[in-house]
């Protein structure tokens, strides 16, 4: 017999060795199994509880934003509509106002709010600040009536204050994530090209799906809009941001009686290019004054086609601006009408100046 078909011979007697063990172990199995005992676990932590109440009691506050572009059929030219993306947004009145951010709304054709309860209704966009990421909504809502969140405070939030968030991070309706507030007053970058300041930082999972959510105090308060991750991979990785309350109940009666937001501002027209230059030759940091009304000095053509800089704001009220978005992001913690020290370089020396803040125009 060959080498192969003694190789041959061995597997299949192997194999008819190993089919008899395996029959006959299950020939012994016992006539009767039955479950395990289950260990009482006992009655939950005084933290479980409260956490599930938070998450019970505020769940049916917060709804599932799903939105659509529409598209041109290039046969038919039916006009179509195709999903786009999700996010999450809360009730923030009994009037059908949900607040959530821009970004989960941006470029969307139309968008669906879904309630807590299964209710779908359709959305009209109510008004939007996208420098500060804050959109309203509205919708009708028939049946049961809306439980609007319940509003907190950020300006007295502590560092290692516990912290409950509820989104829809990846289409995953209604979870719960809790952390910490990590840190406090950090500034953001936006799409716009202006800053976002005061913004809370925390290591609850936040997730794409969460933007738009509310953060959540361990009393159930509102505290923050979920808006933004830290994250090489675009998961969480631990660094969340939320829009501060405070900032939130600033703006949104705005938006819902006016359709936008209008921040305060002094009365000057800027330029970062120039105030580059400014830097660039005085060895100072600011933003520099094209145009102005008084107490501001702008920048003026000298002989020869020359340009002679004027005011160049370099702090208000003892903050630092060196750009017109980081200008913008300081005034904003003001309100039209409040008078704020400015301290401008002027003909080679510090000048300080008062002015009145008014409506950006």
């Amino acid at each position: 017999m060959s080498v192969t078909k003694r190789l041959a011979a061995v597997l299949v007697v192997g194999s008819l060795l190993g089919a008899a063990v395996f029959w006959t172990a299950l020939s012994s199995r016992p006539a009767e199994a039955a479950p395990r005992a289950v260990t009482p676990r006992g009655a939950l932590t005084a933290e479980e509880l409260h956490d599930i109440d938070i998450f019970e009691t505020w769940k049916g506050s917060v709804v599932y934003i799903s939105t659509s572009d529409h598209v041109v059929d290039f046969w038919t030219r039916n006009v179509m509509s195709v999903p786009r993306g999700t996010g999450s947004g809360f009730v923030w009145d009994d009037q059908g106002h949900i607040v959530t951010n821009v970004h989960v709304i941006a470029d969307a054709a139309e968008a669906t709010v879904k309630l807590a309860d299964g209710r779908d209704y359709p959305a009209t966009l109510v008004g939007a600040s996208e420098a500060l990421d804050i959109a309203v909504l509205s919708i009708r809502a028939a049946g049961k009536p809306l439980k609007p969140v319940v509003i907190g405070t950020s300006h007295d939030l502590r560092v290692g204050q516990k912290v409950f968030a509820i989104g829809n991070p990846f289409g995953l309706d209604w979870s719960l994530t809790t952390g910490i507030v990590s840190a406090l007053d950090r500034s953001l970058d936006n799409e716009s090209g202006g800053v976002n300041r005061h913004l809370i930082q925390t290591d609850a999972a936040i997730n794409p799906g969460n933007s738009g959510g509310p953060l959540l105090d361990s009393a159930g308060r509102l505290i923050g809009i979920n808006t933004a991750i830290y994250s090489p991979s675009g998961a969480s990785a631990g660094i969340g941001f939320a829009v501060p309350v405070d900032t939130v109940n600033r703006v949104v009666p705005e938006l819902i009686a006016r359709g936008h937001y209008s921040p305060p501002a002094l009365d000057i027209e800027t330029d970062d290019e120039l105030s580059r230059a400014i830097a660039r030759e005085l060895g100072i940091e600011g933003v520099a004054v094209l145009r102005g009304a008084a107490p501001f000095r702008g920048a003026r053509v000298g002989a020869r086609n020359t340009v002679v800089p004027g005011d160049v704001i370099l702090s208000i009220e003892g903050k630092p601006v060196a750009t017109s978005a980081q200008l913008a992001a300081i005034l904003d913690d003001y309100t039209v009408g409040d008078e704020v020290r400015v301290e401008v370089w002027r003909d080679g020396k510090r000048v300080p100046l008062a002015a009145r803040l008014r409506v950006e125009k």
